[in-house]
């Protein structure tokens, strides 16, 4: 019996030698190069306009810092203007929009009004739990949402895929909030199985029992992120499976006599990869603000909940400084995730 023939090239490769046969002599690089500078410069006007946005946005929130700073302090009206022109709230808010523009140019986001110090302190000593918790819940959820993927949509219409589907649907409409009390009170207040409060106990140990003591502690956020996230992964995974099983690269595959594993995982998966980049890479730059209302619920002390803090006072300069963050980071993820999959997928570069 004669061994099988190798499977059929994937249709990312096929467009890539059909864009050779057409007598493109340009460099790859070159297109890769144009492509990317089209987009970061794209990305710059994003930031220009997200600069822009969030001086003017925060300042339609009702309420002045200035009384909610003074609350219990018995300040006479010649004190609030006085504190008021520290602030530099008294400008005109022509002169406090230029200023704004010039700090943030620096690098310079201010001083918080609540808690005076540098915001760019306060979000230092923030972002590492955040990057902690949502970067660990962001692994789980895209391993979890492919791995469920792959096998629902490669046995499409069986039990298993019926079953994941559902529930994953069924999570990802569940408001998160809601989802994080219904954990927190059955795990935390009545089994009282995982801590609901903080990142660490009160009487923490050090060494690796510090570490376990973390762990314990992000349990539960760290289920309700995944749990309301994962399905993104799984439905966009199965959904490209999907689509590739119908390809002729696959089904010439089978008919040379490939293995059904072979098949999938070295022609239907890669291929069906591609469109998950985007997602992956775009909750990449979530992970910098992590979840405002998980860090919320469960007061882990991270930007979430630091941006939480500043719109109940309100802190402008403290609400700018954490909202800039997030909103750069999601534009720099988009624009990375979009140079990325132009460089992975010849059919992007041939079309």
């Amino acid at each position: 019996m004669t061994a099988p023939l190798e499977a059929a090239e994937p249709a990312a490769v096929q467009a890539a030698g059909a864009a050779g046969q057409r007598g493109d002599d340009r460099p790859a690089y070159r297109g890769t190069l144009k492509y990317a500078l089209s987009k970061v410069s794209g990305a710059l006007f994003s930031i220009a306009m997200v600069i822009v946005g969030t001086f003017f946005l925060f300042r339609l929130l009702p309420g002045d810092p200035v009384r909610n700073l003074a609350q219990g302090r018995n300040m006479t009206p010649d004190q609030l203007d006085l504190e008021r022109h520290r602030l530099g709230l008294d400008k005109p808010l022509i002169d406090q929009f230029f200023d704004f523009v010039g700090a943030t140019l620096r690098f310079d986001f201010g001083r918080s009004y609540e808690y005076k110090r540098p915001v760019l302190d306060l979000i230092g000593e923030r972002i590492g739990p955040t990057l902690l918790l949502a970067g660990v819940g962001l692994f789980i959820a895209v391993s979890l949402g492919l791995w469920q993927g792959v096998r629902a949509g490669w046995r499409h219409g069986s039990r298993f895929d019926r079953y994941s589907t559902g529930v994953s649907l069924v999570l990802w409409s569940v408001p998160t909030f809601w989802l994080g009390l219904l954990l927190m009170l059955v795990f935390g207040a009545w089994l009282k199985l995982f801590p609901s409060r903080g990142i660490q106990s009160v009487d923490a140990p050090d060494g690796f029992a510090y570490l376990l003591d973390v762990a314990h502690h992000m349990v539960l956020p760290c289920l309700t992120l995944v749990a309301v996230v994962y399905a993104q992964y799984l439905l966009v995974m199965r959904s490209s499976l999907l689509d590739e099983m119908g390809q002729d690269y696959v089904t010439t595959a089978r008919a040379k006599g490939l293995r059904d594993d072979d098949v999938r995982r070295r022609h239907a998966v890669p291929n069906a990869l591609l469109p998950t980049v985007t997602l992956v890479f775009m909750r990449i730059g979530f992970v910098v603000g992590g979840a405002v209302t998980v860090e919320t619920i469960y007061s882990w002390p991270g930007l979430g909940q630091l941006f939480y803090e500043a719109i109940r006072v309100p802190d402008f300069t403290l609400m700018q400084g954490t909202f800039m963050l997030i909103t750069v980071a999601v534009i720099l993820m988009n624009t990375l995730a979009d140079v990325v999959y132009h460089m992975l997928d010849p059919r992007v570069r041939a079309a």
